[in-house]
């Protein structure tokens, strides 16, 4: 078995958990695909597909790489053998890296609205200047390789001397500013109203992307994918209870998907916004709550420092997952510097095309954000419960604990969840060629 480095406390395994979980999954692209993508009636299909399927296979992507201690490639090669692990290995390991790219580049939106919050404070005169300098797109890309090269140096300082500080610290001013921008928007004239209105479904208006896409943000939320949390699960302790792990990140993440909606969604209503504009839509939200609230320079800075730094350990995650993965193998152990500098040589390169056209941005993360994340995760699943015995799953998940649900459980991750993503996946598909 792989040596793995372990976290060093419970608390420290939370917080990077729910700073992986929360990030910009909920901030930034939970807001934009609600409002694409069927509005409140996509809030409730997430809820469902979140509950039923996500916690699920939260608890399996953690046994999994528990089990293994090895990231996506060593996994998949030890549940599919070498040959067909390496290639679902290098598929996943390819998706991360795509997503990895564009992520980035909203990082980079992300720093430079921080800069402009903290240099330059918001108005209603200098916002077109802001959302000039968010279309440089040489700008951006300069901001996006300062990005991926820091979050490449912190991996190289390790789990416990660069990921745990850095959680420890972001995660919790994340959360204190987070409510205190809801209690504001709220605040705003008429918005209690209007929120009350855009929650008020319409499940006749559902077409399949909209499913499609729910099902897509309740995996890339919570980190599945058969990337993230297989090695996430390879970093735990044997003591660790995965259920109430998983249980306190989704718990974690739904409820900073629905603080998100709490505070973007009022201020796109009240300032008329366009709730369908895409991937760029808290750049345009966010100024215009921060211009009028009271104190808006000040929180709003304190927020998006503190959102910048939770959303860059999500993009220092997503690059160990590449790193680690290729540490697996046995010929590249020992050249995790080599591994970096080609990692993000690599990354800086394909993040290049997003950078200078925010529309890629929304294509790239309906393809790698939504419909690969669940593909992964299907196939984890899948592996799991073909190429390990049954005992040794329950055993890792409940810790030979008695409880009377594993049976339904192992039935669940083993046909209903799988039948269930594969069904989706092919109704989109169907529906987007015939």
């Amino acid at each position: 078995m792989a040596h793995r480095p372990i976290f060093s406390s419970r608390i420290a395994s939370i917080l990077t958990l729910i700073g992986l979980a929360v990030g910009l999954g909920n901030v930034w692209r939970f807001p934009y695909m609600m409002g694409q993508y069927g509005g409140s009636a996509f809030l409730f299909i997430y809820l469902v597909f979140t509950i039923l399927f996500a916690v699920p296979a939260l608890m399996s992507e953690m046994a999994l790489g528990r089990i293994t201690r090895k990231g996506p490639i060593g996994a998949f090669q030890e549940i599919f053998g070498r040959q067909w692990g390496t290639i679902i290995g290098g598929m996943i390991i390819f998706t991360v890296g795509m997503a990895t790219s564009y992520y980035a580049v909203v990082i980079a939106n992300l720093l430079y609205t921080s800069w402009f919050s903290i240099f330059r404070t918001f108005t209603s005169e200098n916002i077109y200047d802001f959302e000039l300098g968010l279309g440089r797109g040489r700008l951006q890309y300069a901001i996006t390789v300062i990005a991926i090269w820091g979050s490449l140096f912190i991996i190289y300082k390790g789990l416990r001397k660069g990921i745990e500080p850095l959680s420890k610290l972001f995660v919790p001013l994340f959360l204190i500013s987070f409510i205190y921008l809801i209690i504001n928007a709220l605040n705003l004239e008429g918005a209690t109203v209007r929120v009350i209105e855009f929650l008020q479904a319409d499940f006749s208006a559902l077409k399949p992307e909209h499913i499609y896409a729910a099902l897509g943000q309740s995996f890339f939320s919570v980190g599945l994918g058969g990337s993230f949390m297989i090695l996430f699960g390879s970093y735990l302790s044997k003591n660790e209870s995965i259920p109430r792990l998983a249980l306190t990140s989704t718990l974690g993440d739904v409820v900073a998907a629905l603080l998100a909606a709490l505070f973007i969604i009022p201020t796109i209503l009240v300032f008329g916004l366009d709730m369908t504009s895409g991937p760029t839509l808290i750049f345009y939200t966010l100024p215009q709550l921060f211009s009028q609230m009271p104190g808006g320079w000040l929180v709003g800075s304190i927020f998006l420092v503190a959102l910048s730094l939770v959303a860059l350990l999500s993009l220092i995650f997503a690059l160990e997952v590449i790193v680690g993965s290729f540490l697996d193998l046995s010929f590249l152990k020992d050249h995790k510097l080599k591994i970096i500098l080609v990692v993000g040589l690599i990354e800086c390169l394909i993040a290049l095309p997003s950078a200078f056209d925010s529309n890629l941005i929304g294509v790239l993360d309906l393809i790698f954000g939504s419909g690969m994340m669940v593909l992964g995760s299907t196939l984890a699943l899948i592996g799991l419960t073909k190429g390990l015995r049954k005992k040794a799953v329950l055993d890792e998940i409940f810790q030979d604990t008695d409880n009377r649900w594993k049976d339904l459980f192992y039935f669940w991750i083993k046909w209903v969840v799988p039948i269930a993503l594969i069904l989706v996946l092919a109704g989109y598909i169907y529906s987007s060629f015939f």
